[in-house]
């Protein structure tokens, strides 16, 4: 992000940046891990192209979002994972409480869903309990109060997985996190280990994603691997 003198300017500008209501939409509809053009996200917005543009122009020059252009379309995406747990976290704020907040929350959503690029919801908080309860994570105590390490228990299951932890951990971008999930209000597993575990559930076809939505759906075979590999029944 953008390196500001006075570090309150900054936090201002992007806190007036997502706090518009046309912005916001188009932040929340890119967290499910797909890119969209412009026009998408004035459809999303309920904004003129024009409009469009310019809330992106500015979304983009806070580092809120970014863009690549491929072939005569350009593409947004949010930008990086912090982005991702600001809005995760902003939605935790907006609920009045956890029993309203699941009265508003579709079914299929809160049961499994992507959080930029990890897994959340009903599934992801419950693999995180189970990850910690199985001693694959623990506490990473050389780092913030919310950060984790991999056990060598740990780090032996994920590569049965094909999880290089080695790697993962190397990549630039927090390596697990406890990010806090907005319809559960408990954590669920963020930063490179996260996605690493959203990525085999997808490509071994445990989870299939909705196209409409940030929803994942259980298959049979993940049902059955979940509850053989990390001992995580799903109904």
């Amino acid at each position: 992000m953008n390196v500001s003198a006075d570090p309150n300017q900054h936090i201002a500008r992007i806190a007036a940046a997502v706090g518009d209501d046309a912005r916001s939409r188009m932040l929340y509809s890119l967290m499910n891990g797909r890119a969209r053009t412009a026009t998408e996200l004035a459809l999303v917005a309920d904004v003129s192209p024009s409009t469009a543009s310019a809330h992106l122009n500015r979304l983009t020059a806070e580092h809120l979002v970014r863009v690549v252009a491929q072939g005569k379309h350009r593409y947004y995406s949010i930008d990086n994972e912090h982005v991702a747990s600001l809005l995760e976290s902003l939605s935790v704020l907006a609920g009045a409480s956890t029993a309203q907040l699941t009265h508003r929350v579709p079914t299929e959503l809160r049961a499994a869903r992507t959080c930029y690029d990890h897994l959340a919801g009903t599934l992801g908080v419950a693999l995180h309990d189970r990850l910690c309860a199985s001693r694959w994570l623990a506490r990473d105590e050389s780092g913030p109060d919310d950060a984790y390490t991999v056990t060598d228990k740990g780090a032996h299951a994920f590569g049965l997985l094909d999880i290089d932890v080695d790697a993962t951990r190397r990549l630039r971008r927090r390596f697990a996190f406890a990010c806090l999930d907005w319809s559960e209000r408990r954590p669920h597993v963020g930063g490179a280990l996260g996605a690493a575990l959203l990525r085999v559930a997808l490509h071994r076809r445990w989870l299939t994603p909705d196209r409409g939505s940030r929803a994942l759906h259980v298959t049979t075979l993940g049902r059955r691997e979940l509850a053989r590999r990390f001992d995580l029944r799903v109904d």
